[in-house]
């Protein structure tokens, strides 16, 4: 009588087709894909890359994980595969294995002016914070409708060095009632979290631009790769059977 009773998950028709579609668990990188980025990331040396871009990333992650780059400036999907979908985030640092920093994220532009008619965000400055995450929300909200699952990726870099961390969590919705807002000296609004009192989030009225604040997991990936040598110019252009007819003269 007094066995503890451990409820059973319900079996579900559609749960099997939920776990298929999803490539690996979240933060759990099967090494292929690891290798693949680390791939890719010695080509773009090799060629003379000094740095990789956003949109390098989008592109190598992409590649990866067999997914398409979407390239678009809206939305929070940057890559797409299936029903799986991943906002794509890099941030340079000297020490990307040992950093204790907690990465500051841009994740959108959030206009309260536009979306919610809040035209003076001063006015009162928690119903602005409010409203900037209902915004957020409404985005994850129409990702969720099209995707069984919507991650964010991080790389933290430093490309000299050639030393990388990796790591992914949910994208998910924040509660507005959670976070108290502040402005600062600089005009800036910044979200706190009201249980821990750690600072979360910043908008800036000016521009919209909606950042957060997340914490380097302990299971983050490390990876470095060495450095190879430069491809030689007139060697790769023999290769390709270059000629000088290849550049034509525009008079």
């Amino acid at each position: 009588m007094n066995a503890r009773y451990v409820m059973k998950q319900p079996k579900l028709r559609d749960s099997r087709k939920l776990k298929m579609q999803e490539l690996y668990p979240i933060n759990q990188f099967p090494d292929e894909i690891i290798r693949m980025i680390g791939k890719q990331m010695v080509y773009l040396k090799c060629v003379g890359r000094k740095d990789i871009s956003g949109d390098d990333w989008g592109d190598i992650f992409a590649h990866a994980v067999g997914g398409t780059h979407l390239k678009s400036p809206v939305g929070i999907a940057d890559v797409i595969c299936d029903k799986m979908a991943w906002s794509l985030k890099t941030i340079k640092n000297s020490i990307p294995h040992t950093t204790k920093s907690r990465p500051r994220l841009i994740i959108g532009r959030n206009s309260t002016d536009y979306s919610l008619d809040i035209p003076d965000p001063h006015k009162d400055i928690q119903a602005t914070g409010n409203a900037v995450l209902q915004i957020w929300n409404r985005r994850v909200d129409i990702a969720y409708q099209d995707f069984i699952s919507v991650r964010t990726v991080i790389l933290i870099r430093n490309f000299e060095k050639l030393t990388f961390t990796l790591f992914e969590e949910d994208t998910r919705r924040f509660v507005p009632s959670e976070y108290e807002w502040e402005e600062n000296d600089g005009g800036n609004f910044e979200g706190f979290e009201i249980e821990t009192q750690q600072h979360r989030f910043t908008w800036q009225p000016s521009g919209s631009q909606f950042s957060k604040y997340t914490s380097i997991p302990k299971n983050a990936f490390k990876f470095r790769i060495k450095t190879p040598p430069l491809l030689d110019m007139n060697k790769t252009l023999e290769q390709i059977d270059y000629s000088d007819d290849w550049v034509e003269i525009l008079r």
